[in-house]
Parts: C-alpha cells; sequence; structure tokens
C-alpha cells in the first residue's frame, strides 16, 4: 500500500485507536502509529502535519463512542431524568475504568485547548445532554453550574478509582454508592431514599 492510498487517514486512526486501547495513550508515537499501519514514518504527516492533530483525531473517536454509549444508557428518554442521570454517569464511570488510554487521552489539556484542532467541540454535545437532564431534574438551579460540577466530581471518582485510592478510602469494590452519593449531592435526596 501506498501513503497516497485513500482510506490511510482512517487506517492511521484506527492505528492509533487500537494502541491507545491495548498500551495507552504514551504509546501513541507518530512513528509507532506508522510502522504498525505499514507506512514510512513520515507519511502520517501528509494527512496530519502535527503529532496533536493524529491525536486529536483519535479522541474523537473516543468522544463518538462515548457519545454512542450515553445514547443508549439514556435510552428512549421514557425513564425520569434523574434515572437517565444515574444510567449516564454509571456508563461514564464504566467508560472511564474501561478504556483508560482512550480516556486519558480525550481529556488531555493540550488537545482540549488548542482550538483550531476542534476537539472541545466535539466534547461539548455530551455536556449538553448532561446539562438538560441536570435541567429538568433540578429546574430551580443553575444547570450548567451544577451539570459542571457533576462532571468534575465523576471524572474525580473515575481517576480516584483508576489509581485504587477510593477502593481503599471506602472499603468498597463497587463505585456506584459513590455514583449515587454524587448525584444526591449535586441533585438533592432522590425521592423515596
Amino acid at each position: 500500500m501506498t501513503s497516497s492510498e485513500p482510506g490511510l487517514r482512517a487506517r492511521l486512526v484506527d492505528v492509533g485507536v487500537d494502541l491507545v486501547t491495548r498500551e495507552g495513550a504514551q504509546a501513541l508515537t507518530l512513528r509507532e502509529i506508522a510502522r504498525r499501519a505499514g507506512v514510512s514514518h513520515g507519511a502520517p504527516r501528509r494527512y496530519f502535519p502535527t503529532h496533536l492533530e493524529l491525536l486529536s483525531a483519535i479522541a474523537r473517536r473516543g468522544f463518538a463512542d462515548l457519545g454512542r454509549r450515553a445514547a443508549t444508557a439514556i435510552g428512549d428518554g421514557t425513564a425520569s431524568p434523574r434515572a437517565q442521570l444515574t444510567e449516564l454517569g454509571r456508563m461514564y464511570l464504566d467508560f472511564a475504568l474501561g478504556n483508560a488510554g482512550m480516556y486519558e487521552l480525550m481529556f488531555r489539556h493540550d488537545l482540549l485547548e488548542s482550538g483550531h484542532l476542534g476537539l472541545r467541540d466535539t466534547s461539548l454535545p455530551l455536556f449538553g445532554v448532561l446539562v438538560d437532564l441536570v435541567g429538568r431534574t433540578r429546574p430551580d438551579v443553575d444547570a450548567r453550574a451544577v451539570a459542571g460540577a457533576l462532571w468534575a466530581n465523576l471524572h474525580g471518582i473515575a481517576q480516584l478509582w483508576a489509581w485504587g485510592s477510593l477502593q481503599l478510602a471506602t472499603g468498597t469494590e463497587d463505585f456506584v454508592p459513590l455514583l449515587r452519593t454524587a448525584l444526591d449531592a449535586h441533585l438533592g435526596p432522590e425521592d423515596g431514599r
């Protein structure tokens, strides 16, 4: 195959997704992606002039996967907004813990801050879903601020869980009680509890 073959751009991203899944974000070098794609180490630069652009394309795949999973978690929208938030939170934590390398890549500050790469725009739709559900659950609050605090809390749970810190501190091997506590803290206790 030649580096000018149509589809090489997608193949480079596919290889990067596989590499980050198997070996983590630190393994994502241009040289290694090119080697695994079977092209010269300079070939990726034809499609991705900078390493950050290739990393952003790989991270976009992670956000697309997370978005599909979020749609499945929320379902058809017939459950209460609080129930949808619970499932969304559980899915988010499962994704973060089951896809540690991709999750790390998706939230790299340098990728999100590079406005010309468009990655921040890829991450915002899911936050919009969170804001909507928070607003429907608690119409009396600033939904954007509460959703931001809840997201930060979920991100912290994911990171501390991945490090093993929360299991040690709480003596539990299940993050669901922490998720419920986070939801209660940001949304108020669920009716009937």
